[in-house]
């Protein structure tokens, strides 16, 4: 509205117009001049500041391509690996050798909408993570995550076994060749928990108290992934200040429901504040939810026997994958522009659930064991379609973790 009068002024008072145009240039000249001096002059932070440092740090000098939105393009390409030249792929993941007789599911490439994601190259990963320690943390698809990348890595330099437990839901490797280390481990909940068991119907989630089995691993990590949700569906009791605050899916408890998307919440965040609170400068990074692509019961055959990726807009995202996403993105946004930068913690979403959810076909389904119909097709089957078959559409998380990485190294070195 201001531009329209003072373009009816011009029309008619023209005489006057330039006068007084000349005035308005001269005070807003001064008043500019005046608030930049107050700006720069009384009480604004040294150089040197937190805050100053977190602007310059956070902002590239290019847009930040985003690789969460594209879609699969098929790829001639031979897979990075076979499980004869990675000795690491878990037999559940291991759907070649289990006799899964279609292998149409490792010629497809993720390009993203408006730029292009490399290939994995297993000399600069290494190169970027020499002499430090990087951990995995969280559920089954973090061990997934892990033993894609020690597959991708294995290509340029072998792993070697230095730490297991009796279960192997902790586990240490080392890369001699780059004094690398990279661990896994278990922790479903991130905070304390009690999974279920023979005695036990449900879990129990302590949502104020981080796992010390991960938090005691910090001192030492230069990087974090973190990768949990799936075991949030699952019946629970929660627990604050060890009180019960609620429940999920607990008929005849005499527990108040309040589902699981708030819980998520407050164990990412719990978990988040308890990195930030160690106080080391690290990098860390929270992979988004990966759906699952059950198409029926889990153990009917055919429960997920696509053959090819779903195309660009033929399957929405489920609404409970959509929220879980987006939970995990705005707690991360949170700590990012909150206090995050305050301790040197760079974190950011690894965001890989609508790219995810376009691959039902890459689950390992009945070929989670060996050549599930060696005896002829069966009507009841277990399927494993929450999983990602090795090698596979899994490895798309990694090229994303080390495009990241390489963006990070970019920022530090224009510091």
């Amino acid at each position: 509205m201001g531009g329209e009068m003072l373009k009816d002024h011009k029309l008619h008072q023209q005489p006057l117009c330039f006068s007084r145009r000349t005035i308005l240039w001269a005070f807003y000249s001064v008043l500019l001049l005046f608030l930049l001096r107050s700006y720069l002059f009384q009480g604004s932070p040294l150089p040197s500041s937190p805050k100053l440092h977190h602007v310059d740090h956070h902002r590239p000098t290019q847009p930040i391509c985003d690789v969460a939105q594209g879609q699969w393009v098929h790829d001639a390409s031979p897979p990075p690996y076979n499980d004869s030249t990675c000795n690491t792929i878990k037999e559940g993941q291991n759907c070649i050798a289990h006799g899964r007789p279609d292998t149409g599911y490792l010629h497809w490439r993720w390009q993203p909408h408006n730029c292009t994601l490399p290939r994995f190259d297993p000399s600069t990963f290494l190169s970027l993570t020499a002499n430090q320690k990087l951990i995995f943390v969280g559920d089954s698809m973090a061990r997934n995550q892990l033993e894609s990348l020690l597959c991708l890595l294995s290509q340029h330099s072998q792993p070697k076994l230095t730490h297991s437990d009796h279960n192997n839901k902790f586990r240490t490797w080392v890369f001699p060749s780059h004094n690398l280390t990279v661990s896994v481990l278990w922790s479903p909940f991130l905070v304390n928990g009690i999974e279920k068991n023979g005695e036990l119907n449900h879990n129990k989630l302590y949502l104020d108290v981080m796992d010390a089995r991960w938090g005691s691993e910090l001192k030492e990590a230069h990087a974090v992934v973190l990768s949990v949700g799936h075991w949030f569906l699952h019946p629970a009791l929660f627990f604050e200040g060890g009180e019960v605050v609620g429940c999920h899916h607990c008929p005849g408890m005499n527990h108040t429901e309040i589902g699981f998307y708030g819980v998520l919440r407050k164990a990412l965040r719990t978990s988040l504040r308890g990195i930030m609170e160690a106080r080391r400068k690290m990098n860390v990074v929270v992979t988004t939810f990966s759906p699952a692509h059950f198409d029926g019961e889990w153990d009917k055959a055919g429960a997920c026997d696509r053959k090819e990726p779903y195309r660009l807009g033929e399957k929405e995202l489920g609404w409970m994958d959509a929220e879980l996403r987006k939970i995990e993105v705005e707690e991360v946004e949170g700590l990012r522009l909150g206090d995050g930068w305050r301790w040197g913690l760079r974190v950011e979403a690894l965001d890989v659930t609508g790219l995810a959810m376009m691959r039902p076909d890459a689950h390992p389904g009945p070929y989670m064991h060996p050549f599930p119909f060696a005896g002829g097709m069966k009507e009841r089957v277990q399927n494993d379609c929450v999983h990602w078959c090795l090698p596979g559409a899994i490895d798309t998380w990694n090229e994303i973790l080390l495009e990241t990485m390489r963006r990070w190294r970019s920022e530090d070195e224009r510091q």
